[in-house]
């Protein structure tokens, strides 16, 4: 793959690339042994093996080639002299990796679509290694192997997300259509789906001269071979598409007829009108025969499809009766009932331990009820007789004029006399002062304060 002046403008270099004398430093040839200067070795190495992936990876291929790398990197007129050892060390790190040895395991599939001849090309690079030759052929084709499977990894979510998802074979222009914005051509295609057959993840096969590509789906470790019945399910569905556009087509034709037969209508060519409009009827009469068949097939592509499930489903059941089998191995209905008596014997063991301790819980509540009984006839004794008794408190103001009975309390008789109000303050407003002060101390009670009782100051 050549590079073209375009793409040599768009490569990005790093900042040294401006820098004549480490660039000098740079496209020298590298020493035939590196122990005589490890860290001159080494400081090309690290500049130039990250550029060559990076290189690739701007142009979107995964192969590399020593020509493409020296017109890539050519400055000022000159090439730089130890790329040949850098392909070499990152051939021997795994970084890269000549497409004979990539395409080794390719099976028949892959050689009835011609990616054989790729291991024709680097006949060359053998007879050159077989006679000693440390040099790489300038057309030798190297695949790095980062960048093929980022293409890999990158083409199978493209496939996952697809509309196309549900179909388990592709057709090679279906999937080159698919994949356009991720590999640029098809050479970047069949690498990636090589890394995607290492991986087990995709099947190729040829079938009457069309290459298919069979995916594994959601769920599923590894790719099955290409059988029988995917061919089957593929021809079907091709079919559906071919009767689709048929339909269409022959939809597209009958609207056609129905719109020349009404020009030419209306320019008073009527026998001509009548011709399109019959040949609509009979386009409309295909079409409808070919709806018919595209509906059979889209019945049987149904049927295939719950079937398809209904075997999931049943793989499903026969799991989960080997698994509850094996659970319950050793388990029998006479043990589960011997079970169930030994626990019933230990729940009724509890009940009556149980009980037990609770006749001496009984006991000792007894007993200390005859303690209380005691300790409250000995407060009986030292109670006094009789409590002391206070008169009631009046409802109404005192006058010495009242008698209760006939009689002059002694003690209200012992009492002075009221003075008269020299303020001008009634019984009814000192009644009602009276309330208030109760009602006062009442809620100072219940708040559980200690309210200080003012004593009253001696009449004037």
């Amino acid at each position: 793959m050549s590079v073209s002046p375009e793409q040599k403008e768009t490569c990005e270099f790093p900042p040294d690339w401006e820098d004549d004398e480490r660039m000098a430093f740079l496209f020298s040839a590298f020493k035939e042994n590196r122990e005589v200067n490890t860290t001159d070795w080494d400081s090309k190495m690290d500049f130039w093996a990250p550029l060559v992936v990076s290189h690739c990876r701007q142009r979107g291929s995964v192969c590399v080639n020593l020509q493409d790398l020296n017109e890539s990197f050519r400055r000022k007129g000159s090439a730089p002299l130890g790329l040949s050892t850098v392909i070499q060390n990152m051939a021997r790190s795994g970084k890269v990796q000549k497409e004979s040895e990539f395409a080794a395991n390719v099976d028949s599939g892959w050689l009835s679509w011609g990616v054989g001849l790729l291991l024709v090309k680097p006949l060359k690079w053998t007879l050159s290694t077989l006679l000693g030759s440390g040099r790489v052929p300038l057309e030798e084709s190297f695949v790095v192997m980062e960048l093929v499977k980022e293409k890999a990894a990158a083409l199978m979510e493209a496939y996952r997300n697809s509309p196309v998802s549900d179909r388990t074979l592709l057709s090679f222009p279906e999937l080159r259509s698919l994949s356009s914005h991720i590999c640029p051509d098809e050479t970047t295609l069949c690498m990636a789906l090589l890394q995607l057959q290492r991986d087990k993840h995709v099947n190729v096969s040829l079938h009457e001269g069309e290459k298919l590509v069979k995916f594994s789906q959601a769920g599923q470790g590894r790719v099955s071979p290409v059988t029988e019945v995917d061919l089957g399910i593929y021809q079907l569905q091709c079919s559906e598409k071919l009767l689709e556009e048929r339909v269409e087509a022959l939809g597209q034709e009958a609207q056609k007829c129905r719109e020349q037969a009404r020009s030419l209508l209306k320019e008073g060519k009527k026998s001509q009108a009548l011709r399109c409009l019959r040949g609509r009827k009979r386009v409309e009469k295909k079409a409808d025969r070919l709806y018919a068949q595209l509906e059979t097939v889209k019945g049987i592509l149904d049927r295939i499809a719950n079937s398809q499930t209904d075997r999931l489903v049943m793989q499903a059941y026969q799991a989960g009766v080997a698994a509850l089998r094996i659970s319950l191995k050793g388990v029998t209905v006479e043990r589960a009932e011997n079970l169930v008596d030994q626990i019933q014997e230990l729940c009724d063991t509890q009940d009556e331990i149980s009980q037990a301790v609770a006749g001496a819980a009984l006991d000792s509540t007894a007993e200390t009820d005859e303690l209380e009984e005691e300790l409250k006839s000995l407060l009986e004794e030292n109670a006094p007789d009789e409590p002391a008794t206070l008169p009631d408190v009046p409802a109404h103001p005192v006058s010495p004029a009242v008698e209760a009975d006939g009689r002059v309390d002694d003690f209200l008789r012992s009492l002075p006399a009221v003075p008269p109000s020299s303020y001008g303050i009634t019984d009814e407003e000192l009644d009602r002062e009276l309330r208030r002060l109760t009602l006062s101390d009442t809620e100072a009670q219940q708040k559980g304060l200690s309210m200080p009782v003012k004593k009253p100051e001696p009449a004037q």
